[in-house]
C-alpha cells in the first residue's frame, strides 16, 4: 500500500510535526483541526459554533486537497475542553453536515493545542 501525504494550502499550517492528512488506498485520514484562521494562524474569536464552523471549513480544505469532501466523511472525532459546549457544537455540526450523518465520537479533554476549546479529526473516502 502506498501512502500519500497531503498538505492543504487553504488550511492553517500544521502546528507540529504532522501532515494535514494521509491517504491510504481510498481512505483519507485527517489530522485534528483546531479553529485556526488560515490567513493569520491565530485562533478565531467567537462562540463554540463559530469555532466549529471554522474547523469544518479547515477540514473541507484538507479533504479537497486529498480529492474528497465533507460529504464523503465516514467518521469524526470531536474533542471538547468544556462539555458545556456540546449542545452549541452539535447544532453547528448538524447544520454543516445536513442529512449526511458520519459516525462520531465526542470526547471531553482537559486541554487542547493553542488553548483551543474544540478539535475535530475525520476519516473520509476519496471521490
Amino acid at each position: 500500500m502506498e501512502l500519500q501525504r497531503i498538505t492543504a494550502q487553504e488550511a492553517p499550517k500544521a502546528v507540529g510535526p504532522y501532515s494535514h492528512a494521509m491517504v491510504a488506498n481510498d481512505l483519507v485520514f485527517c489530522s485534528g483541526q483546531v479553529p485556526l484562521d488560515p490567513a493569520t494562524g491565530e485562533l478565531v474569536t467567537g462562540d463554540i459554533a463559530a469555532q466549529t464552523e471554522r474547523i469544518l471549513d479547515n477540514l473541507a480544505a484538507v479533504l479537497a486537497a486529498a480529492g474528497s469532501s465533507l460529504d464523503r466523511v465516514i467518521k469524526t472525532t470531536v474533542f471538547l475542553a468544556d462539555f458545556n459546549d456540546f449542545a452549541a457544537m452539535n447544532d453547528a455540526y448538524a447544520e454543516r453536515f445536513g442529512e449526511h450523518r458520519p459516525a462520531r465520537s465526542t470526547i471531553g479533554v482537559a486541554a487542547l493545542p493553542r488553548g483551543a476549546r474544540i478539535e475535530i479529526e475525520c476519516v473520509a473516502l476519496r471521490r
